[in-house]
C-alpha cells in the first residue's frame, strides 16, 4: 500500500516536470534548458522500441504487442483509469483500436532518461486519429512509459496516457 502512495507519488512529481512548453522542433524544460539525451545509444534503442510498439499497434500486429507490454502492466489512462491487467488492455486493444486508430509520434518529442538498474522513462508527444474521418486531426498528447530491460528484452511496465 505504502508503494502504491510513493508510486502514484513519484508520477504526479513526473508529470509536474513534464508538463513543460512544448513546440513542433524542440522541448524545453522550465529553466529554459533543450532537452539533449544523456545517453544517446539508450535514446536510439527506445526510439526503436517506441517504433515497433506503435506499428505493431496501427497495424493490429497483437503478437508484437503482446511481446513488449510486461505481465505486470500497469496502465494509466486519464479519462479510462488504471488498467492492471495485460490480457485486458490487449482484448480492450483488439476489440477498440485494430483497424479503427492510427498514432502517430510527433517528431521531435520523445525525450528519454536511464533509470538505473532497470531501463528507461521515455516521455513525448503522439495524436491518435480516427481511420473513419481522418480529416479531423487530433491535437497532441502526452505520454510516459516506464520500459524494463532484463537481458536483452525490453518491455513496457507503466504507461501514463494523458489527453
Amino acid at each position: 500500500m505504502i508503494f502504491k502512495k510513493v508510486s502514484l507519488f513519484f508520477f504526479s512529481i513526473m508529470l509536474f516536470h513534464t508538463s513543460l512548453a512544448y513546440s513542433q522542433e524542440t522541448y524545453n524544460d522550465i529553466l529554459g534548458r533543450t532537452y539533449v539525451p544523456a545517453d544517446q545509444e539508450l535514446y536510439e534503442t527506445i526510439l526503436a522500441l517506441d517504433k515497433k510498439l506503435f506499428d505493431a499497434y496501427n497495424s493490429c500486429d497483437m503478437d508484437t504487442q503482446t511481446a513488449l507490454y510486461s505481465e505486470d502492466l500497469e496502465f494509466f489512462h486519464d479519462k479510462g483509469g488504471l488498467s492492471t491487467s495485460k490480457e485486458k488492455l490487449l482484448i480492450a486493444l483488439k476489440e477498440n483500436i485494430c483497424q479503427k486508430v492510427t498514432r502517430t509520434l510527433i517528431e521531435g518529442s520523445i525525450e528519454v532518461y536511464p533509470i538505473k538498474d532497470y531501463g528507461a522513462v521515455e516521455i513525448g508527444y503522439h495524436t491518435f486519429n480516427d481511420k473513419k474521418t481522418p480529416e479531423n486531426k487530433s491535437k497532441g498528447s502526452r505520454f510516459i512509459m516506464i520500459w524494463k530491460k532484463t537481458d536483452d528484452n525490453w518491455t513496457v511496465t507503466r504507461v501514463i496516457s494523458l489527453h
